[in-house]
Parts: C-alpha cells; sequence; structure tokens
C-alpha cells in the first residue's frame, strides 16, 4: 500500500484537483486536521476544530503524533493520500507542517505539491468567499511556494520519498487532474 502526501499552498487548487482525483484512484483521503480534532474530541480535549490551535504546544505535538500513528496504520491496508500543510506561512516565520516525529511515524512514498502562478492564487482567493485569508503580494505568494519546494524536499531526504511538482492551472483542471491520477497509479 502506498502513503502520499500531498500539499498545496491556500488558492493553489489543492483540494479541488484531490477531490476530482479521487474519483478515478484506489485511495482513501485523509485530511491530517480533520485526524488530529477526531482524537482531540475523542479524548475529550476539544469540542471543535478551531480549538485545536488554543492547545498548548506540548499537547498539540501528542495529538498530531497520535495522529501520524492512526494515518500510518490506515496505510496498512489502504492506499491513503494525506491532504495536509508542507509549511504554515505564520508572522514569525514558515513552520513546517510535517515535523521529524510525523515524518518518521508516516514513512510516506511520495509528496505531492499542487502549484499555480502568483496571479491566478491571488484572483482564486479574492473570489472564495468561503474563506478569510490575509491579502498577500505575487512575491510572498511564490516565497510560499519555493519554501513548500524546499521543505519537501527536506522531508524527502529524512524518508526516502519522491516529490512531484504539479502545476494547477487556470482552465486546465481536467488536465491537472488527469496528471495527478497519473502519478497517483505509478
Amino acid at each position: 500500500m502506498k502513503l502520499v502526501v500531498l500539499t498545496g499552498i491556500p488558492g493553489s487548487g489543492s483540494s479541488t484537483l484531490l477531490g476530482k482525483a479521487l474519483d478515478s484512484v484506489d485511495y482513501v483521503h485523509l485530511n491530517y486536521g480533520d485526524i488530529m480534532t477526531e482524537i482531540a474530541i475523542k479524548e475529550n480535549i476539544v469540542q471543535d476544530r478551531d480549538a485545536l490551535r488554543k492547545l498548548s504546544a506540548e499537547i498539540q505535538k501528542e495529538i498530531q503524533a497520535k495522529a501520524a500513528k492512526e494515518i500510518k496504520q490506515r496505510s496498512e491496508k489502504d492506499n491513503v493520500i494525506v491532504d495536509t500543510h508542507c509549511t504554515i506561512n505564520t508572522p514569525s516565520g514558515f513552520l513546517p507542517g510535517l515535523p521529524i516525529w510525523v515524518l518518521e511515524e508516516l514513512k510516506p512514498d511520495l509528496f505531492i505539491l499542487i502549484e499555480a502562478d502568483p496571479d491566478e492564487i491571488i484572483f482564486r482567493r479574492l473570489n472564495d468567499d468561503t474563506r478569510v485569508r490575509d491579502t498577500q503580494k505575487a512575491k510572498d505568494i511564490q516565497l510560499h511556494q519555493e519554501m513548500n519546494r524546499a521543505t519537501s524536499m527536506a522531508y524527502a531526504t529524512l524518508t526516502g520519498a519522491t516529490v512531484k511538482i504539479l502545476y494547477n492551472h487556470d482552465n486546465h483542471l481536467d488536465s491537472s487532474v488527469s496528471k495527478l491520477v497519473d502519478v497517483l497509479n505509478l
């Protein structure tokens, strides 16, 4: 069985691509944050996902580690694709989304980064009424994508996984979905 990590910065279209690709591949889709939330609710630590980020760093790390273990167990009987953040752009700098203790537990086979042109991402974010996002300049979006590339290669170095970058340009959704399906079926 395969364990794949799929990531893209907000507005890259990673969720849209994944949603459409799942119709054509034999993978179980797991969202890392959802698994963490389920564990924290089951253990009566929080009542909803938004409360996770208010927990102490130590408790968040414990839940994060438990989520990694649960995801790895699922990947032993099914192909699993984990939707998560490669890096998080915080006011104090970029934060790795998959710390070493998570990578050591997950041992993913492949990292897939979904990217788009910064102008496309800006336009998508401005037209997404379902989210409230900070406004960023194209150069900041490009930097975030570059940080994801560098970080994913560091993750690959630590795990032996490969890294694949797929582009999700406007008006090319079907082609992008097809490329994602091809990579997942290798």
